[in-house]
């Protein structure tokens, strides 16, 4: 088995391609990224039960010709993704995200390759009712949504050509991993529980419900799409739950209890509250068995150490 996966320093590739040797017998995994966030630490200490090749490399101009060859399958996790980040930035975030997955939907189609491309639940937007994949009022609030939207119908146009690709529309990721970030609101909390430091939530948001999704599903899910070769072109929400702001701010308090709530302000902060379902993929099999409080629990005991 020949795994690629890109952006694979960040915070789920960093533990997908160390969950991948659990999955897959002694897999040889290709891990590409531009080190553009110099997570270097999220190459030390990889399992010894599989081979991995490191190739630093901008996925718009990487030589595919050089690894794609017999793939079995790549995970295309590269992508700029602090929507609220770069919410005044649109042509950088367009150009870097639907540009980088552009450049690699083209080239596995070309080498036959399958790919699994991870969307996001906030192409949803503001929404009145439980969605689902057959949702057509898309309402993205954020360039970060706008071109995950734009690069899942670039991707749907080549599939009608040939490419087999799987889309999945991820929530929010929470849970530790060694190329973690905080930027999305469960680890941001935490980091900001944990360091004495007020929780800032949007000031329309506390009672707003949104999808998320452990790390350990994400990971999961993956490479149940890779097992099963769910290749057809389908899209599929990852969700683990849905939750209100304020029920991780009270579950955080069950571990960090002497911290305060500070109420913001923010342009994309006008979206509306939200759920997503995940029974068609559910329905092909999978069971979702992450946990917010383990989740936060996690995360809360290795800043612990750090909190004085």
């Amino acid at each position: 088995m020949k795994l690629i996966v890109t952006g694979a320093l960040g915070h789920i590739g960093s533990e997908l391609v160390r969950r991948l040797p659990l999955l897959f017998d002694r897999p040889e995994i290709i891990i590409v990224d531009n080190l553009s966030t110099q997570r270097y630490c999220s190459l030390f200490g990889l399992p010894t039960n599989a081979k991995y090749r490191f190739l630093q490399a901008d996925v718009r101009k990487a030589k595919w010709e050089d690894i794609l060859p017999e793939a079995n399958c790549l995970v295309h996790l590269a992508a700029m993704t602090d929507a609220a980040g770069t919410a005044d930035k649109p042509d950088l975030v367009y150009d870097n995200n639907f540009g980088g997955t552009s450049a690699v939907a083209k080239a596995c189609l070309q080498y036959g390759v399958p790919l699994v491309f991870p969307s996001s639940t906030s192409v949803y937007g503001s929404q009145n009712s439980v969605v689902d994949e057959t949702c057509e009022e898309l309402q993205p609030q954020s360039p970060y949504a706008n071109s995950k939207i734009a690069e899942e119908n670039f991707i749907k146009d080549l599939v009608a050509k040939g490419l087999r690709a799987c889309v999945c529309r991820f929530g929010t990721i929470y849970g530790k991993s060694i190329g973690m970030r905080f930027h999305t609101a469960v680890n941001k909390f935490c980091w900001q529980a944990v360091m004495h430091q007020p929780i800032t939530v949007w000031r329309t948001a506390m009672d707003q419900k949104r999808p998320y999704l452990a790390l350990d599903d994400a990971c999961n899910a993956i490479a149940y799409a890779i097992k099963l070769n769910l290749f057809y072109g389908s899209v599929y929400n990852i969700v683990t739950e849905n939750h209100t702001v304020r029920g991780v701010v009270e579950t955080i308090r069950e571990f960090v209890s002497d911290f305060s709530l500070e109420y913001v302000d923010h342009k994309i902060m006008n979206q509306l509250s939200y759920e997503v379902s995940a029974a068609k993929f559910q329905g092909v099999g999978f069971s979702f068995t992450g946990n917010l409080k383990a989740g936060i629990e996690g995360t809360v005991n290795i800043l612990r150490n750090a909190r004085s």
